[in-house]
């Protein structure tokens, strides 16, 4: 197909998301096509995909296990409607996650992880009052955490840009600190050993705001979107010991370490700590069809179950809550990552690829480097008066040489498909080493 038929005749109709509309425009940026590793332009230029698209194509691109079961599926049932009835493959996949790891029996299925945050932190409002706390209303999230952008998100989410715009947002929410500390955690390999203390600013809200009035606590047990954030040691243990002594429900947001991420199914399993809820999306069907879930420990399902028979239980859902295409997609997913031990993969390959980052630690501009599992972060010096205007600077540079990256201020995140090789992280890893010698 030539470049021509590619490239759309109109650029402007379309409001795209999280993006310099009047710069993309000018300069657009078009992937047409997608395979393993990584993506083709609409120049027919080879770019390696750093980001597994955005957090979620953990195991690469146009798998045909998973595209097989999306054909199959869309000429078998397209549609069911989930309100009052079902279909079979919504159900089988509940049971398959749910199977993925112990204490969880029920998941309730959403679009996006954006969803998801929104539905964990319903749940949890309901369940309070289903077990007679209903004074418990005020939600904990944390600065700089992303929870998607749904109003409930942004409001427990502490990234500014996010919120500023959008008036109030939800009364009834309050702040922990970040973690993030240049000062004490500079170039630390996996968790730093300061800051969870941190953890215990939990009980200053507690006796400003009364246990009673506390519904739950959401974070991301690594934050991603914001720049990746690494989890002190033993500041996620702490959070669940003050929950647990105030009766406070602790969600984790799991949308980007869900599915391998880590290393380990979720993060609830790497770092040893359960929360009562835990969000999911992106990895669940490799993002080839949207969809989200969010995972109930044992007995919060069964505290809605005392309504009257015949009742409905919840009043909330969704018109594609377990959609057939979504939950064939998932269905596939889970058998790609067993099939190909993707997670075990990644936890082999998580010291190479520690190691790799690292060594960019004394290149131009970088003023930190973090990792865990198959996340990594550059940190970069930002220009005066300039904030993201060098991470962007890099971004370009490193797309013009076939090489995607994610920026968030002047933060370069890079987590790639859990196929990678190490030829592929070195690929990366000289590819930004040498932009960060020639970015201003």
């Amino acid at each position: 197909m030539s470049t021509a038929l590619q490239m759309p005749n109109d650029l402007d109709p379309y409001w795209m998301p999280f993006t310099a509309n009047r710069h993309f425009k000018a300069n657009p940026k078009l992937f047409v096509e997608a395979e393993g590793m990584y993506y083709k332009t609409q120049d027919n230029r080879q770019v390696l995909d750093a980001t597994a698209g955005l957090w979620c194509c953990n195991a690469g691109h146009r798998r045909r296990r998973i595209v097989e079961a999306v054909q199959k599926q869309v000429e078998t049932l397209d549609y069911a409607p989930s309100f009052q009835l079902g279909h079979p493959l919504a159900f089988e996949f509940a049971a398959k996650l749910t199977a993925m790891i112990d204490g969880y029996d029920q998941v309730f299925f959403t679009n996006s992880g954006s969803e998801s945050v929104d539905t964990a932190l319903k749940i949890a409002l309901a369940y309070q009052r289903a077990i007679g706390q209903g004074t418990r209303t005020r939600l904990i999230g944390r600065e700089r955490g992303y929870h998607g952008v749904g109003f409930g998100g942004i409001s427990v989410g502490g990234i500014v840009n996010n919120r500023k715009t959008f008036g109030p947002l939800l009364s009834g929410t309050d702040h922990l600190p970040h973690t993030h500390s240049l000062e004490h955690n500079a170039f630390t390999r996996g968790q730093p050993e300061w800051g969870a203390h941190l953890a215990d600013d939990l009980e200053r809200l507690v006796a400003l705001h009364d246990a009673s009035t506390i519904a739950a606590v959401i974070v991301e047990p690594l934050a991603g979107s914001t720049g990746v954030l690494v989890p002190p040691q033993g500041y996620l243990k702490r959070l669940r010991e003050i929950c647990d002594r105030h009766g406070i429900l602790l969600i984790f947001d799991e949308v980007i370490t869900g599915f391998g991420r880590l290393g380990a199914s979720f993060a609830t399993e790497y770092f040893g700590v359960k929360p009562d809820l835990f969000t999911t999306a992106k990895g669940i069907t490799n993002g080839v069809i949207p969809m989200g879930a969010v995972f109930a420990r044992k007995g919060i399902y069964d505290a809605f179950m005392d309504a009257p028979d015949g009742s409905i239980e919840l009043f909330h859902g969704y018109t594609y809550s377990g959609h057939p295409l979504a939950a064939a997609a998932g269905l596939a997913t889970l058998e790609v990552y067993r099939e190909d031990d993707l997670f075990q993969r990644a936890a082999g390959l998580s010291p190479y690829f520690e190691d790799a980052l690292h060594s960019l630690a004394d290149h131009p501009h970088v003023i930190d480097v973090r990792n865990l599992g198959m996340v990594g972060g550059v940190e970069l010096a930002p220009i005066s008066g300039k904030p993201t205007a060098r991470a962007m600077e890099a971004f370009q540079k490193c797309f013009d040489r076939g090489l995607l990256i994610r920026t968030t201020g002047d933060i370069i995140a890079v987590s790639p498909p859990l196929i990678i090789e190490n030829r592929e992280i070195d690929f990366i890893v000289d590819t930004l080493g040498d932009v960060l010698k020639t970015v201003h």
